[in-house]
């Protein structure tokens, strides 16, 4: 039985440029936004940790998914992170979310105060009960400190009507063929690299970061999987391996603002503890980007 991807398969977890000053690039943000539409992309996901959503206000998350939905309108979905580690923030963050026009929420795993596995699925369900908007779990406990567990996933899943989705950057293959075969669970990767190996156990997705360099041929390899042509996806799958290890040499926010800089986008300038690419990163990235097949302007 073939999984339906409730956000299409391409969603990149978009950057968010800043000025030298620290504000927010908000000419840059329309620009990169545009930049996803034009390369093939079926939703954005704005505010996560690819965002810096860390060192964002709320007001500023709001205006983001505002001007993100300006841009893009009716075309592509826009999900917006509103996790956090206190549910009763995350709560009204999802409301507010809703309300400045996000079409779902990317929702990650309580961070910090590693909840039981009852803190997580409470958690879960209250954000779940204060908006309609269809939900993607986000489990990444190398970020967070715990997993979301095989039988939270499935539980909540099964019994939450408006959490559809799951973005897996647990790295368990293992653990996501079963929670694929036990529920059903439409899931993305959130690990450019294990893209194509996540696709094999039944992934329906990608919520990439290397999206915003190489979308197009992430696109021709969703494309070429679900037509039935592995041996092409693995082709592609093997030529964007430098752009995948590239992006992450340090980490992925840092590369991919610098990418779009070498691409002539507007990257931006990162928020501390964040700090810019240095030029021997810079001259790292473009080799492995050039590498990957990237054209670059820069």
């Amino acid at each position: 039985m073939s999984i339906q991807p409730p956000f299409g398969r391409l969603i990149t977890a978009m950057v968010t440029p800043f000025n030298s000053d620290g504000a927010i690039d908000w000419d840059g943000v329309a620009t990169l936004a545009q930049h996803l539409v034009d390369t093939g992309h079926d939703g954005i996901a704005v505010n996560g940790t690819t965002g810096e959503a860390p060192t964002t206000k709320s007001s500023e998350k709001l205006e983001i998914i505002k001007v993100v939905k300006s841009v893009v309108g009716e075309k592509i979905c826009v999900l917006s992170g509103a996790g956090d580690n206190e549910t009763a923030y995350t709560v009204e963050q999802a409301k507010r979310s809703q309300d400045a026009g996000a079409d779902a929420l990317l929702v990650v795993t309580p961070y910090y105060n590693k909840p039981p596995q009852a803190g997580i699925e409470a958690h879960f369900r209250a954000v779940a009960a204060a908006t309609d908007l269809p939900i993607m779990m986000y489990d990444i406990p190398g970020r967070t400190g715990v997993e979301i567990e095989s039988d939270t996933i499935v539980k909540l899943f099964e019994s939450v009507k408006n959490i559809v989705a799951l973005k897996d950057a647990k790295g368990n293959i293992a653990a996501t063929s079963w929670v694929i075969k036990r529920s059903g669970i439409p899931v993305y990767s959130g690990d450019d690299i294990l893209n194509l190996p996540f696709l094999s156990v039944g992934a329906v997705g990608f919520v990439s970061v290397c999206g915003h360099t190489a979308g197009l041929e992430l696109k021709a390899m969703l494309d070429a999987w679900f037509a039935g042509d592995a041996p092409r996806a693995l082709e592609i799958h093997q030529k964007l391996l430098p752009v995948f290890t590239g992006t992450f040499r340090t980490q992925g926010a840092i590369l991919t603002k610098a990418a779009m800089s070498l691409m002539g986008l507007p990257g931006g300038t990162t928020r501390l503890p964040l700090v810019d690419a240095t030029e021997a990163q810079i001259e790292q990235l473009r080799k492995d980007l050039i590498a990957g097949g990237i054209t670059l302007k820069k």
